[in-house]
């Protein structure tokens, strides 16, 4: 029998497209998957970097193409001849790169097996993403070296449709005179698109004399359209007129819990950015929550009440110290305070019983809580495992209805270490155009650490507890959902983005010396 790593391995050029990793085709992911050795160039988007070793194995190496191309190419044959499989990472498609093509001809001469897997071509990406379909009859020229830019080719692909071309920005003078040479009207729209498919794509509109000072800010590869498509991108663009494109959203909670959040925020163009206020530790004494689990086992509760996904997670990870599974909660009814509660529940494959109808807290689920029945509750106890700072409201409520409450420290909540320095200066000077608050929490401790958020930001609160928590620290409360659930909170902030779009276009206010004006930070030095 051969051993696997004995096996030759193979070298995939996988094109990885202009930098939104939402565009990575099937292939690509499985070539990422199963390589052992990743090589990218340095140039690769962060954020494609970011879902490449996401998707890539435990145990797979990333290095960066720093080689020269002889090099390079040597070491991608070595390691296949070791029986490992390479996929070498490009920016946008394989082909009109020809650095590439050198890579991929110089290894098919040798007997290592090889594949090109196509990515979107930026031509293609601002195509879609600008709205600027090139009609039915397009030039595209992705352009490597610019002293190869041909004039009458130029002249002939303007005069007879759409001309696109894909070329670094600091090539754009010489694009520009070379396109003046044709002939062409110097008052012929051209669209500029920094950024491709990425967090500040920028689409400049200007004319052939004016399109490099329009483009000035932008950085890397930029696409220059010219013809049909430019009239078209007013009435086709989505990807920059998605309600909080370009706002930087600062979210008071660790990545593992914002991960929804921060996903929702990206849908309608935000950059989210995580900033831990709160650290979760297990409470100081565990005899409680043993005691507690224990309870749980031998049928001691008829409910057990989760106020936070922290809590569901304690109790979880109670039960797999102890061996347990969800058969625990046999018999047991869960209810929760509110759908981000629940969807942690229903994680486990477990589907509460009873949520409030209307405001998502303690209050709005005591609203809806059955009294104790002599009768048809035989159990009269109820589990309320929650943090240590857990207002009495709760369980005062509970036990009014006639039910007897274990209220126990499933964890502790300890105010987080600050963030770096230039979080706490974006925070104080504006440079978040708003903050995403989540509970009382959140508000106490984001200004605990890292000081009071800057009056332009805008401030979204998840519920009016939160809310009073915010103003009684002097915040201006500009949005707040009607339903306490994570998307709800970022639907609440893309609506009230979109309201002051549209009142700063119908009555611009003139901002005195030194104001900052509430909007998209990320896209402020393009305007």
């Amino acid at each position: 029998m051969n051993d696997v790593h004995n096996l030759p391995g193979r070298v995939r050029f996988v094109g990885t497209g202009p930098g939104d990793p939402g565009l990575l085709t099937k292939r690509a992911l499985d070539a990422i998957a199963v390589a052992d050795l990743v090589v990218h160039d340095r140039n690769l988007p962060q954020q494609m970097l970011e879902a490449a070793q996401e998707h890539a194995g435990d145990n797979a190496v990333f290095t960066v193409a720093d080689a020269t191309s002889t090099e390079l190419i040597k070491d991608l044959i070595t390691a296949a001849r070791e029986g490992r499989n390479v996929a070498r990472l490009l920016t946008g498609d394989a082909y009109p790169n020809a650095t590439a093509q050198d890579e991929i001809a110089a290894i098919l001469d040798t007997e290592v097996a090889v594949e090109v897997i196509p990515g979107v071509s930026y031509a293609s990406a601002v195509a879609g993403y600008a709205g600027m379909p090139p009609g039915g009859l397009r030039t595209l020229i992705d352009v490597d070296d610019v002293s190869q830019l041909d004039t009458t080719t130029l002249a002939a692909a303007i005069a007879n449709g759409t001309l696109v071309l894909t070329s670094d920005v600091a090539n754009l003078a010489v694009v520009r005179d070379n396109l003046r040479a044709t002939g062409i009207d110097s008052a012929t729209p051209v669209a500029v698109t920094g950024d491709v498919t990425g967090e500040t794509q920028f689409t400049a509109t200007s004319t052939v004399d004016t399109f490099v000072e329009a483009a000035l800010g932008f950085a890397g590869r930029v696409v220059i359209t010219i013809g049909k498509g430019v009239e078209d991108r007013n009435r086709l663009g989505w990807w920059e007129n998605r309600p909080l494109y370009g706002w930087k959203v600062l979210i008071p909670r660790t990545k593992e819990q914002a991960g929804e959040m921060s996903d929702k925020l990206r849908e309608y163009g935000a950059i989210p950015c995580e900033v831990p206020t709160i650290a979760v530790e297990p409470p100081r004494t565990p005899a409680q929550m043993e005691r507690a689990i224990k309870g749980l086992v031998d049928g001691r509760y008829a409910w057990i009440v989760f106020t936070s996904a922290n809590a569901v997670k304690a109790i979880w990870e109670k039960f797999a110290e102890h061996g347990l599974d969800a058969r625990a909660f046999g018999g047991l009814k869960i209810a929760c305070v509110g759908d981000a509660t629940a969807a942690k529940v229903r994680s486990f494959g477990i589907e509460p019983e009873l949520l409030p109808t209307g405001e998502q807290s303690g209050t709005g689920l005591l609203e809806v809580f059955p009294p104790h029945d002599t009768i048809l509750d035989p159990v009269s106890r109820v589990l309320l495992p929650r943090a240590d700072i857990a207002t009495e409201a709760l369980s005062a409520g509970l036990q009014e209805r006639g039910w007897e409450v274990d209220d126990v420290t499933a964890y502790r909540t300890v105010r987080a270490s600050p963030p770096p320095a230039d979080i706490r200066d974006a925070i104080k000077s504006g440079g978040f155009d708003a903050v995403l608050f989540t509970s009382s929490s959140t508000v106490r401790n984001l200004v605990g650490i890292a000081g009071k958020p800057h009056a332009r930001t805008v401030v979204s609160v998840i519920g009016p507890h939160t809310a009073e928590t915010a103003t009684e620290f002097g915040l201006r409360v500009d949005a707040q959902p009607q339903h306490a659930n994570m998307p709800s909170l970022v639907e609440a902030l893309a609506e009230y983005a979109v309201a002051l779009k549209k009142r700063m276009a119908e009555a611009p206010v003139k901002q005195r010396r030194g104001a900052k004006a509430q909007g998209p930070t990320a896209l402020r030095f393009r305007s």
